[in-house]
C-alpha cells in the first residue's frame, strides 16, 4: 500500500471552503434569535459612579439590559481577577461595562446609547515602567485575594505584578568572571492584534430544563465548557459547547470571554438564541489582544565568541487582567536561551498590568517576542566579536548532551537539529555573496538571519481521544476534539488514520465540527501540540480497531490473529493471501454461514495524555515543560533605500526541523503564513495609545498589516529528524513560522542602516529618527 505520508494532500474541508458552503458561528441559522449588544468603556481608567438603564429599558424591542450587579463572578483562566462585565471601575478602553438584548442588532445599538454611566476618571498606568515604578498606581487593589485557578502563578504583593517567573541555572559569577566580553541592550514591543478574518462570535441558549447549549468560535471548546459550567454552578453535563469552522484563530480564540457575555446574555431571555458577534473594533480592543513586552538582556561570552552568562528580564504588557500570561510569562522564561547553549542563565519574566486591553495566547505563544530580543544580541555579541552571524550561532547552538534553562537534558529526538537547519539557511539565501551590498544609486541589499526553538508548555495532564466507526463498506468515521481552525489539522488525523490503517485517505471520513456532548475530548487545538496529541489518540483508536478486526478475522479465518496481516481493508492469512476476508464483513459483528452472529460493532477508542512532565520549581525554574523542542533558522533579504530610509522585503526564508513532514505543500503554506504575521509585526503592526490609554487604530482603515503586493518570496525547507515518541516522528510546526521573522528583518535592516533596531515595529520614520542619532 502506497503510504499516505509525506506527499501533498487535498483537505478535507477543501470543497466546503472553495464553494462557499462552510458554515462559521455566524452564518448558523438559529431561531428565534435575539441579538446582544455591549457598552464599552470610555476611559481605559475610571471609577464606575452610577448607572442608569431606565431609558435603554423603555427602548422598543429590548429584552433586557445587563450589569455586573446581576453577576458577582470573576472569571480567568489561570487568576481569577476578571469581571465579565466592569464592577466598581473599568480598567481598559473597551472594557465591557453593560449588555443591551433586543429584537434585532439596530434596536440593541440604539438602546446601548441611552444606557447613561457616570465615571471619575483615575491615573492611567499606560506602560510597563509606569506599573513598575516605585509607588505606582495599583491596578488591582485585592490582588493577593484572587482565586488562583491554576498553581503556577506568583503575584507580587503591593505591585502592578501579576506573576513572577524565574530562571536560575549554573554559577552566575562563574560565568561573568569568565566573560572577556559583555554586552546589553534594551528592547521594546508594542501590543498588537490577532486580526483573524472571522471575529469572535457566540449563539447561546438556555434550554427549558436550565441546560446551556453554546456555539462558538472558539480554539477551546472543552475549556468554555469547564469554566462556564463553574462560572455559573451549572452541572458540566448541562453545557454543550459546538463549534463550526473557525475563520482563524491565531491563538486569540482559545480564551473564554464572549462565551461568558453570551450565557450572561440567554440567562436574561431563556429559550431563545442569543447572537453576539464582535464588531471589529471589538474584537480588538474588547476581546484580549497580543502582549507587548519590555526587556533588557546582558550577555557574557569569550572572545571566541562562546558564551558564558545570560542575564534576562522581561516585562509582560499583560494589559488590565491576567487571562493566560502567567503561562505565556513562563513558555518564554524555560526557552529564555533560543536554541543556544548558555551555562549560566538568571531569567526573570513578570506579567505586568497596564491599563491596555489584556493580552491572550498569539502565535508563537510570546517566542516571537523574546526571540528579537535575544537575536539582536545574538547579531550584536558577532559584531563586538568580529564574527560571521552564522559563525556565532553555530559555535553556540544547543547540541546532545546539553541542559534547556530548566534542565532538561537535550536529545536529537527531543530536539532534532538546530545545525542543519542553519546550514540549509546559509545556501538558501546564497550568503556567501555577502550580507550587505551595494548596489549603487543609494540602494544597499542586506540580509539578516535568527533561530529559534520552542516547546508546547501545555498542561503535565494536556490529553486528547478519538472515537474511531465503521461503515457498512469498510470505509471509516474518524471523530475528534480538534477545531478547524485553518491548519487542517482534520486532515492531518486522516493521514494518520489511513496510514496506521493501510489504506487510502479517501477512505477515512472526518467530522469537522466539534460538539462536546458527543466529540472526543481535546485539551485544546492550541500550542502546536494538536498533530501529537490528536495523533496519539488517533494511531491508539487505530490500534483498537486493528484488535478488534484481527480478533474477529481469526474466528471467519480460523487461525490465530498473530498469523494475519490487513492492507486496503482486506485481512489475509500471511501464509496464504488467497484465504482472506474483508472488512466490510466484519465491521458490524462476524455473521457464520448458519446466521449466528458474534461480537458487535467495531468502535476503536484511542486517547492520550502528556507524561513525564512536571512543574516547575518555583525558585530556580527547574523541571520539564514539555515533551519535545522544534528547532529552525530563518532569513530576510531587503533592499534598503538610503535616501528615503524606505525598504522592500524581497525574500524570506525558513528551514524547521519538521521531524516527518506529513503534508508538504500544507506544511509550506502553515509556515508562510506564520513569517507573514511576523513579518507584518516587524514592519507596521502596533496598538497605538494616547496620553489617556486609549487605542486609536481600532479598526483596519488604521491598524496596519503587511498587503497583497508588500509580501517577498517565500523560501521554506525542512529537515527530518524523527521525534521518537511523535505520530511517525512529527513534531509541532503551525507556530514557527512566525517566530524569528522580526528578529531577522531587524537584523537586516540594522546591518544596511547601520543602526541599531531596539524596537518594533520599523517604519521608515524610525529609521531616519535612528540615522540623526549618528
Amino acid at each position: 500500500m502506497e503510504t499516505q505520508l509525506g506527499k501533498d494532500t487535498v483537505r478535507k474541508e477543501a470543497n466546503h471552503k472553495v464553494t462557499g458552503m462552510a458554515k462559521y458561528t455566524n452564518d448558523l441559522s438559529d431561531f428565534p434569535m435575539l441579538y446582544a449588544r455591549l457598552l464599552t468603556s470610555i476611559h481605559a481608567h475610571a471609577r464606575i459612579i452610577s448607572i442608569d438603564t431606565s431609558e435603554a429599558s423603555a427602548m422598543p424591542g429590548v429584552r433586557a439590559v445587563i450589569t455586573a450587579k446581576e453577576y458577582q463572578i470573576l472569571c480567568g483562566t489561570m487568576f481569577r481577577d476578571r469581571p465579565p462585565l466592569a464592577r466598581e471601575k473599568v480598567r481598559y478602553y473597551g472594557e465591557p461595562v453593560a449588555i443591551v438584548v433586543a429584537d434585532d442588532e439596530m434596536q440593541a445599538k440604539a438602546a446601548a446609547g441611552k444606557i447613561l454611566i457616570e465615571y471619575e476618571p483615575l491615573p492611567v498606568v499606560n506602560t510597563v515602567k509606569e506599573a513598575t515604578k516605585r509607588n505606582p498606581v495599583i491596578i488591582h487593589e485585592s490582588l493577593m485575594s484572587y482565586t488562583k485557578a491554576a498553581e503556577e502563578v506568583y503575584p507580587v504583593k503591593g505591585t502592578n505584578i501579576c506573576h513572577h517567573q524565574k530562571i536560575r541555572k549554573g554559577n552566575m559569577q562563574k560565568g561573568w568572571q569568565d566573560s572577556e566580553i559583555v554586552i546589553e541592550g534594551n528592547f521594546s514591543l508594542p501590543q498588537s492584534d490577532h486580526a483573524a478574518m472571522e471575529t469572535r462570535a457566540v449563539h447561546c441558549m438556555i434550554m427549558p430544563d436550565d441546560s446551556v447549549i453554546i456555539k462558538t468560535s472558539s480554539q477551546s471548546p472543552y475549556e468554555v465548557k469547564e469554566l462556564v459550567s463553574q462560572y455559573f454552578n451549572i452541572p458540566e453535563g448541562k453545557v454543550t459547547v459546538q463549534v463550526p469552522f473557525v475563520g482563524g484563530g491565531f491563538g486569540g480564540k482559545s480564551c473564554v470571554q464572549p462565551e461568558v457575555l453570551a450565557v450572561i446574555s440567554a440567562m436574561n431571555v431563556k429559550g431563545k438564541w442569543i447572537n453576539l458577534a464582535n464588531t471589529r473594533e471589538e474584537d480588538m480592543v474588547t476581546s484580549p489582544c497580543h502582549l507587548g513586552l519590555e526587556a533588557s538582556i546582558r550577555i557574557g561570552a569569550k572572545r571566541d565568541g562562546t558564551i558564558t552568562a545570560a542575564e534576562m528580564s522581561f516585562h509582560i504588557d499583560t494589559g488590565a487582567y491576567a487571562d493566560i500570561s502567567p503561562k505565556i510569562a513562563k513558555a518564554i522564561a524555560v526557552d529564555c536561551a533560543g536554541p543556544y547553549h548558555i551555562p549560566n542563565i538568571q531569567c526573570d519574566c513578570y506579567s505586568v498590568y497596564t491599563n491596555h486591553p489584556y493580552a491572550t495566547s498569539f502565535r508563537g505563544f510570546g517566542h516571537e517576542a523574546y526571540t528579537f530580543c535575544l537575536e539582536r544580541m545574538m547579531d550584536k555579541l558577532a559584531d563586538k566579536t568580529g564574527l560571521d552571524s552564522f559563525q556565532l550561532r553555530h559555535l553556540n547552538l544547543v547540541r546532545a548532551g546539553d541542559l534547556t534553562p530548566t534542565q532538561v537534558k537535550v536529545t536529537a529526538s527531543n530536539t532534532g537539529n538546530a545545525e542543519e537547519c542553519l546550514e540549509r539557511l546559509k545556501t538558501i539565501i546564497n550568503w556567501k555573496e555577502g550580507a550587505r551590498i551595494e548596489e549603487g544609486n543609494g540602494l544597499i541589499r542586506a540580509k539578516g538571519i535568527s533561530c529559534l526553538v520552542k516547546t508546547s508548555d501545555t498542561p503535565t495532564d494536556a490529553g486528547a481521544s478519538a472515537v474511531l466507526t465503521f461503515n457498512s463498506d469498510g470505509t471509516m468515521n474518524l471523530d475528534c476534539g480538534a477545531t478547524e481552525i485553518g491548519p487542517g489539522m482534520k486532515t492531518t488525523a486522516a493521514q494518520l488514520l489511513a496510514e496506521k490503517m493501510r489504506t487510502s485517505i479517501d477512505n477515512v471520513y472526518v467530522k469537522l465540527d466539534v460538539n462536546t456532548q458527543s466529540t472526543p475530548y481535546l485539551w485544546k487545538t492550541v500550542a502546536s501540540m494538536t498533530t501529537f496529541l490528536v495523533g496519539r489518540a488517533v494511531l491508539n483508536a487505530a490500534d483498537d480497531a486493528i484488535s478488534q478486526l484481527l480478533n474477529l478475522a481469526s474466528i471467519a479465518l480460523r487461525c490465530p490473529p498473530e498469523d494475519l496481516y490487513f492492507e486496503n481493508m482486506m485481512i489475509y492469512a500471511k501464509h496464504n493471501p488467497e484465504l482472506y476476508i474483508m472488512f466490510k464483513d466484519l465491521v458490524k459483528g462476524y455473521k457464520y454461514p448458519n446466521g449466528n452472529s458474534v461480537k458487535g460493532p467495531v468502535i476503536g477508542r484511542g486517547s492520550y495524555v502528556m507524561n513525564h512532565l512536571t512543574p516547575l520549581n518555583e525558585a530556580s525554574g527547574q523541571g520539564v515543560p514539555g515533551q519535545s523542542w522544534t528547532v529552525g533558522a530563518q532569513a530576510v533579504e531587503i533592499e534598503y533605500n538610503t535616501r528615503q530610509h524606505t525598504y522592500r522585503i524581497l525574500k524570506a526564508a525558513t528551514v524547521i526541523d519538521a521531524g516527518k513532514v506529513l503534508n508538504p505543500r500544507s506544511a509550506r503554506g502553515v509556515i508562510m503564513g506564520g513569517m507573514c504575521m511576523g513579518l507584518g509585526l516587524g514592519i507596521c503592526e502596533d496598538f497605538i495609545y494616547n496620553e489617556d490609554g486609549i487605542a486609536e487604530d481600532t479598526s483596519f482603515r488604521t491598524y496596519k498589516m503587511i498587503r497583497y503586493g508588500e509580501n517577498p518570496k517565500y523560501l521554506v525547507d525542512f529537515v527530518e529528524t524523527p521525534q521518537m515518541d511523535a505520530p511517525y516522528g512529527a513534531r509541532g510546526i503551525a507556530e514557527h513560522g512566525i517566530i524569528g521573522m522580526p528578529a531577522a528583518l531587524a537584523n537586516a535592516i540594522s546591518l544596511a542602516a547601520e543602526i541599531d533596531v531596539n524596537r518594533l515595529p520599523i517604519t521608515p520614520e524610525f529609521i531616519w529618527r535612528e540615522r540623526l542619532k549618528l
